[in-house]
């Protein structure tokens, strides 16, 4: 009997036994994060949860983190005053007032909102946020959506497709989900703002251009990346070996530059 594997499958298999013998390149930044695998950290603003922080800024207390709620778990979203807050439910079920958010629920809750109940009763893991006083953001009404029932709008990038959550047009922030097709490649490109991302699902070998040198590794669920603006990534080798679901988000506006190749960017103010 003929067996045929399929290359992709196998790509995935040897990159992981690779990976098992090296570990992932050292970084001057947060990428190739296996979030599983970070210390588990308490939430003073959501009591009796355990959290894995992914950035932060103890300065200004913006702060990113991925949460499992606990069965029975009951809370509030007003532990952030003065402060924005967002989250996207991985795995489980949220209650947010009366509305219940399961795999793929977004809620964005500007800064000034009422506090809102939050419950959980057989528990859920989120991705949780805390954002920045920003005076020019402009949102001023939660949202509370099922990613779910969103339509994927195609790109230019064969394979790749995108659903926005959020896109807040005084402070240019935005929160949004890309799907990556088994097999597509990206190209290289930088965005001039900060940018963080997760995989929620699937595999994808993804590529950081680092003072013009190439730095490959494999995501798997639960990745996680903390890109500073300009940094330049993606490439040919950028595969997705399963079909990747991301979720994206960037604090402030950033305009995307496309590279020919990794190269070294030249100074900011020349941008």
């Amino acid at each position: 009997m003929n067996t045929r594997i399929n290359p992709f499958l196998l790509a995935v298999v040897l990159a992981i036994l690779a990976g098992c013998a090296s570990g992932p390149p050292a970084l001057p930044y947060p990428a190739f994060v296996q979030v599983d695998e970070l210390e588990d950290v308490f939430m003073a603003s959501l009591p009796g949860v355990r959290a894995k922080q992914l950035s932060g800024d103890p300065q200004t207390r913006r702060t990113s983190n991925r949460i499992d709620l606990p069965r029975d778990w009951k809370g509030t979203s007003g532990g952030t005053p003065g402060r924005s807050m967002e989250f996207f439910v991985i795995d489980g079920e949220v209650m947010i007032a009366d509305i219940a958010l399961g795999r793929g629920g977004y809620a964005y809750l500007p800064a000034g909102s009422l506090g809102f109940n939050l419950k959980s009763a057989n528990g859920a893991r989120i991705l949780y946020f805390v954002n920045d006083v920003d005076p020019e953001s402009v949102i001023r009404s939660p949202i509370i959506i099922d990613s779910g029932l969103l339509d994927w709008d195609e790109t230019r990038k064969p394979g790749v497709s995108t659903k926005e959550l959020r896109n807040d047009p005084g402070n240019g922030s935005k929160t949004w989900m890309v799907r990556v097709a088994t097999g597509a490649a990206e190209a290289w490109q930088s965005s001039s703002a900060l940018r963080e991302g997760y995989l929620v699902t699937g595999n994808q070998q993804y590529s950081e251009c680092v003072n013009g040198k190439v730095e490959t590794w494999m995501y798997s669920p639960g990745g996680y990346f903390y890109r500073p603006a300009n940094t330049i990534s993606g490439g040919p080798e950028s595969l997705a070996y399963m079909d990747a679901i991301w979720l994206m988000r960037e604090t402030t506006k950033g305009e995307v530059t496309t590279w020919p190749d990794c190269v070294v960017p030249p100074p900011a103010d020349e941008f």
